[in-house]
């Protein structure tokens, strides 16, 4: 097996609606993403899928999140955009256009900060 990994970022504001503290007021973070594709084998050029197909994907996906208000994006009008939410959007977003007989979508992580974050598997925990 092989986890293939690119690392990207985004910057956005968004609030907690009913969040008992300071993240329900309006504010800021600059995203940290790192979205792992897991290959079974390599193709015959040695990748599992190339950096630059993967890049293009996710980027397209991130860029839909970047320098907008969380909160008015479609995902988002009927749940808080928090970091879980984030992962789980991103990760339904790039899953189609990561299946493949050699690789699958793994997993998408989120770091609201240099020291917190998560890791998301999908529904079914892979």
């Amino acid at each position: 097996m092989y986890d293939i990994f690119i690392k990207t970022h985004f910057a956005g504001a968004h609030h907690l609606r009913d969040y008992p503290g300071n993240c329900e007021k309006p504010h800021g973070h600059n995203w940290k993403i790192k979205v792992t594709v897991r290959a079974s084998r390599v193709d015959e050029l040695g990748m599992g899928i190339d950096f630059k197909v993967l890049k293009k994907i996710v980027n397209a996906a991130v860029d839909d999140l970047d320098h907008r208000d969380l909160n008015e994006h479609p995902a988002f009008l009927d749940r808080n955009p928090s970091s879980e939410h984030i992962a789980a959007f991103l990760y339904d977003t790039l899953k189609p256009d990561l299946q493949h007989d050699r690789y699958n979508l793994h997993c998408v992580e989120v770091w609201e900060t240099d020291t917190s974050g998560l890791i998301y598997y999908g529904p079914d925990g892979q």
